[in-house]
């Protein structure tokens, strides 16, 4: 969740710190710090408090340079954000260490450590590793067999980046449950958690995996697995740009990345559907073999993810007659779920390094399902790499904490495994034709949905002053209103929840007054009618109704409802991605109204690597 850079180089690799640690800062963002070897003998360190930007300031009123160094951006799990608790975290003798994840035994390890005098200055536990390395290296007197025998006896999940004064040309690095990847350069390395911080300087990769521990100098490297042995990594060559997460002319990435929509959601199709079929080779070689056995399905996912999820489970069970379950993967992986035979293991991410969402694929790998399939963003995530079956979201990087491009890509991937089950469960050709022309058909709707943006900009100025939000939707349209509650309290800190509009009379209709605005969705399906019967419920006591409707819905605008109008002929199976863009148009410009940061809001990261 945190992000890490490191460098290992001929030139000043403090620049190139700080340009990835720029780029990872959707990872965290409550401190930032940096230590380099600066051809003084010792390790220079300088920590900030907030944003990168204000480690900037630090560096520029004390300026540092160095061949070799590491750098970090915190999302804070032990110790509130300070100084401090900043990392990189330093030992004795000038052993410098960042870390992403959380070590479950930090406690035993802190109170062996303070019995041998190593003396404490953070509430974190990562400190407790770098004292830890520092203890092994007095016995063995290297450092990469110190971080061996350090993560030996580390219970939980890291990703380390290591070095050392006395070790001038060499960088250590280890990973357990946390991604982390070396970037190749001529006569220089570099190590991050994510590609995208490394873009500038490298388009090659390698990937480490569960219990790797490597050594890294200019101009080599070298891992040992989890056993001790020797492992060659394969190098990936990364298609990604270096500006490609670049803001462009936009204020804001999440204000870029809903209008790349369109863009992100055709380019998820492209090479998948042809002639008005889908090619389900798209999700693997195994891919058709799987979906003609696949008797029921169930998918895994967090937060947005899961919204995607549970919107896919009406479509598979009303047109492929599958059984469907959608879990929360925090609840999933602490369960002894029933597994019936011939059930395909769907899980879904953006990051491919949600570590509740990996958990509960490595369970399923033992649990006897019949394949497990990844839909996700991050062709080189873990999840990717350790899942049989695979369909890549396309949607580029995504900056924004609050996602958007990946949550109508995810949609997107989706629905083509709802086509792709259904050819082998009573479509025919003509049906599937008809499910294909409807995916294409995404795009262009999204793109008209788009200029309803001044609208809602508008629209959002209602918003300001209310404390509290309701959303409502019918059928698949349900986890899209749960969709826009979520983006709404992410980003504007206003409380919003979200229900089946039938269950207003269940409970949440206590809560609605004149205070209290009531967004809807209401595309114009079988629903419709139960719909404006559940509004009217609402209207008779004074609740204030915002709907996105059809045109043909028959619904207008009245006294205290306010009626915006959707384009016209969204299918049911459209419908889901095309009208979650008005919720997420009016959560951004309700954030902007009050003044929030839209891209980074408060207590939240990107990538959640930690339970």
């Amino acid at each position: 969740m945190c992000g890490i850079v490191g460098a290992v180089a001929r030139r000043d690799v403090v620049p190139i710190l700080i340009e990835g640690l720029r780029r990872l800062e959707y990872r965290g963002y409550d401190s930032a710090g940096v230590a380099v070897l600066n051809g003084t003998g010792t390790i220079k360190r300088l920590r900030a408090v907030g944003k990168v930007r204000m480690l900037q300031d630090a560096l520029d009123a004390d300026p540092t340079s160095g061949l070799l160094g590491i750098a970090h951006t915190r999302w804070a799990t032990h110790g509130v954000p300070s100084e401090r608790n900043a990392h990189p975290h330093i030992s004795r003798d000038g052993i410098a260490l960042v870390h992403n994840g959380i070590i479950e035994n930090h406690e035993e390890l802190r109170a062996e450590l303070q019995a041998a005098g190593y003396e404490f200055t953070s509430e974190t536990d990562t400190e407790v590793i770098a004292h830890r390395v520092h203890f092994h290296l007095q016995k063995t007197g290297d450092l990469f067999r110190a971080v061996r025998a350090t993560v030996a006896e580390l219970e939980g999940a890291y990703a380390l980046a290591v070095i050392s004064q006395k070790d001038p040309e060499r960088l250590v690095l280890a990973r357990q449950g946390c991604p982390v990847v070396i970037g190749l350069g001529d006569g220089e390395n570099f190590v991050a958690s994510d590609v995208a911080a490394l873009l500038p300087v490298t388009r090659r990769f390698v990937f480490l995996e569960e219990g790797d521990v490597c050594e890294i100098r200019r101009d080599s490297y070298r891992i040992l697995d989890r056993d001790g042995n020797t492992i060659q990594r394969k190098v990936h060559e990364s298609s990604l740009s270096a500006d490609a997460a670049e803001k462009g002319d936009f204020p804001h990435y999440m204000l870029k990345e809903i209008h790349e929509q369109p863009r992100a959601v055709a380019q998820t199709l492209e090479e998948r559907v042809a002639g008005g079929r889908l090619l389900e080779a798209a999700f693997g070689p195994a891919a058709q073999a799987v979906f003609a056995r696949t008797e029921a399905v169930r998918i895994v996912a967090c937060g947005t993810s899961f919204h995607a999820a549970s919107v896919a489970k009406y479509f598979i069970e009303q047109i492929c007659r599958l059984p469907c379950w959608v879990e929360i993967a925090s609840e999933y992986r602490y369960r002894n779920p029933v597994v019936p035979k011939n059930t395909l293991f769907v899980s879904v991410s953006q990051s491919g390094e949600t570590a509740d969402t990996l958990a509960a694929l490595r369970l399923a790998r033992q649990a006897g399902y019949l394949s497990q399939l990844a839909i996700c963003n991050v062709p080189e995530s873990s999840l990717v790499r350790e899942s049989e079956l695979v369909m890549l979201t396309r949607a580029g990087p995504e900056i924004g904490v609050a996602s958007t491009k990946a949550f109508t890509t995810q949609l997107t991937a989706l629905g083509m495994l709802v086509v792709a089950l259904a050819k082998f469960h009573g479509a025919d050709a003509e049906r599937e034709r008809s499910l294909v022309q409807l995916l294409i058909g995404i795009p262009s709707l999204i793109e008209a949905t788009l200029k309803l943006d001044p609208v809602i900009k508008e629209l959002a100025k209602r918003f300001v002053d209310k404390q509290h939000a309701l959303f409502l939707g019918r059928g698949p349209m349900h986890p899209i209103a749960m969709e826009g509650a979520l983006k709404l309290k992410e980003i504007s800190y206003i409380h919003a929840e979200a229900y089946p509009a039938g269950e207003l009379k269940h409970g949440p209709l206590a809560l609605v007054d004149e205070e209290m605005p009531i967004i809807t969705v209401a595309p114009n399906n079988d629903l419709l009618e139960k719909l404006k019967s559940n509004l009217m419920e609402v209207r008779a006591r004074g609740g204030e109704l915002y709907v996105f409707a059809d045109p043909e819905s028959g619904m207008h605008s009245s006294d205290g409802v306010h009626v915006i109008e959707m384009p016209r002929h969204v299918s049911y199976f459209q419908a889901p991605a095309v009208y979650t863009i008005p919720l997420q148009l009016l959560a951004y410009h309700c954030a902007i109204l009050k003044g929030t940061d839209v891209d980074q809001p408060r207590n939240l990261a990107k990538s959640v690597t930690v339970e």
